[in-house]
């Protein structure tokens, strides 16, 4: 079996051939394979296609079995340009690191270690411990989860086991029964928003989320509360939300997703339109919240499962699109 790995999804290579037979075929394509058909010849009917982003302008788009995104968003897949035949599987894996992010960044805010460090000096300990300055604690805070999928539901599990209380809405109208204290339905986004203290985005982007917190849902948040946003940038209107930081609307926000990305390796791209990086209110990360060296070992050992299990003739898990009747 021919294996296509597009962009950064080559980097595993090594990873991914521990877990298969040893007469699988690997070929490394460059980011641009994504959304240029410069090299569609190096892709045939039977193979697999592992990338995060597929789309063809052109139109003309190359039959193949089965793309796997080793990732969970499917905002970067054109699923229109697909062809008919191809099955599209996504995987997961990346709710531990990213829920242990957001407890960090929670804690952070609250506890601002590294202030205590700064102000520590052997030469001054005297004057910096009869000076001790108080901080906060996260325990009896309320945190917002905006979307119930695996990464709020992660969160939701550390958050209790620190004293925090939850409330959570999910676009989609899904909820665990017992993991979160209250549940807020679509239409009483307002109601989270005005009652956390830290409010995390962790819903998928869709024509319905997208934008869904502006300069009016911000103005609902406290004064002190927190945004933190490691679902995409776009949930959140980029304009909106540097004002609402600015004028100090909300308190802070910790942001580890962003309004632009490079297109390839030589593409330099700002990662927003506004200087978000300049505001002291802010924590910037570079879309690392979940990048950590197991969770490739997490996630291309599940790839490697879902291409044993077509090899085999078997069900293929986390399968988002079935190929069209006839066509499998």
């Amino acid at each position: 079996m021919k294996i296509i790995m597009v962009g950064e999804a080559a980097n595993h290579k090594d990873t991914l051939a521990a877990e298969l037979p040893a007469g699988c075929e690997f070929i490394a394509l460059p980011r641009e394979a994504s959304h240029s058909d410069e090299y569609d010849a190096a892709i045939g009917a039977e193979d697999v296609l592992i990338t995060l982003r597929f789309s063809r302008p052109s139109g003309r788009v190359p039959a193949f079995r089965l793309l796997h995104v080793p990732g969970a968003g499917l905002d970067g897949i054109a699923l229109d340009a697909l062809p008919p035949s191809a099955m599209v599987c996504n995987v997961f894996e990346h709710e531990i690191p990213i829920a242990e992010y957001v407890l960090l960044a929670m804690l952070e805010s609250e506890i601002r270690l590294a202030d205590m460090r700064r102000r520590f000096a052997t030469q001054s300990w005297s004057e910096a411990y009869r000076h001790r300055v108080q901080h906060g604690e996260i325990h009896g805070k309320t945190l917002g989860l905006v979307g119930m999928g695996r990464i709020a539901r992660a969160i939701a599990q550390r958050a209790k086991a620190f004293g925090m209380r939850t409330i959570a809405t999910d676009p989609a109208g899904g909820i665990v029964p017992g993991l979160i204290d209250d549940f807020a339905p679509p239409g009483e986004l307002d109601r989270l928003l005005g009652q956390s203290d830290f409010v995390v985005i962790a819903c998928p982007l869709t024509e319905t989320t997208r934008g869904m917190i502006g300069a009016r849902q911000l103005a609902r948040m406290k004064s002190s509360a927190v945004l933190i946003n490691v679902s995409r940038a776009q949930i959140v209107d980029e304009g909106a939300l540097f004002a609402a930081l600015k004028d100090r609307t909300i308190g802070a926000a910790v942001l580890d997703v962003w309004y632009r990305y490079p297109a390839s390796a030589d593409d330099e791209v700002a990662p927003a339109d506004h200087p978000f990086h300049e505001l002291p209110n802010v924590v910037c990360t570079p879309h690392s919240c979940a990048w950590t060296a197991n969770l490739a070992v997490r996630r291309y050992g599940f790839i490697a499962g879902n291409i044993r299990r077509l090899m085999a003739g078997e069900p293929l898990l986390n399968v988002v699109r079935a190929p069209a009747p006839g066509r499998s």
